[in-house]
């Protein structure tokens, strides 16, 4: 191919389908990892060790802290989580209680101020059977959602478009949360 020229797809390796490729070499590490990886080190656990940027945590409180989800429904979806290993919402202390719905107001604050969401999806996947990927760690989602998200990619193309990186999304959130 020289410059300027593009290959026609029709002659790439394959059988042509309907499928567009969305291509996210980055979950890669998760998928390499295989599930033995969440029995090792808990990414909830690790997160708060690690500097805010590379854990991606925009908030931390005193029981529980926030945090943007590495595969994100929308932009912008954080997780709240507390500090203690404890998988159900019923092992959370009455502290854990209070400061996750704390956060979880804040950060509905906070969304609506960066990103101009008009909704929220929260909620709580308690164990495997009920659709948590990380089982073991409880965590509070809070997804961003607007009037205009509503449209074919995800049902008909099977795909989910972001339009923020991850660290874009992650400062401006961490620095429009209130400091204390």
């Amino acid at each position: 191919m020289t410059d300027g020229e593009l290959e026609d797809a029709a002659r790439l390796a394959g059988v042509p389908d309907e499928f567009q490729r969305l291509w996210t070499p980055h979950r890669m590490a998760y998928i390499a990892a295989g599930p033995e990886v969440l029995r090792e080190q808990c990414p909830f656990c690790a997160a708060p060790e690690k500097s805010d940027a590379d854990g991606l945590i925009v908030a931390r409180g005193r029981t529980a802290y926030v945090l943007l989800n590495l595969f994100p429904y929308n932009s912008g979806h954080l997780l709240v989580c507390p500090y203690r290993h404890i998988a159900t919402y019923d092992q959370a202390s009455p502290e854990e209680v209070a400061e996750i719905g704390e956060l979880t107001q804040i950060g509905m604050r906070v969304l609506r101020e960066v990103a101009g969401c008009d909704g929220f999806n929260l909620g709580m996947n308690q164990g495997a059977v009920a659709g948590a990927g990380v089982d073991a760690h409880l965590h509070q989602h809070i997804v961003p959602r607007w009037a205009t998200d509503a449209n074919f990619f995800p049902i008909i193309a099977k795909t989910k478009a972001l339009p923020q990186l991850l660290g874009e999304v992650r400062e401006s959130v961490a620095s429009a949360w209130p400091r204390a």
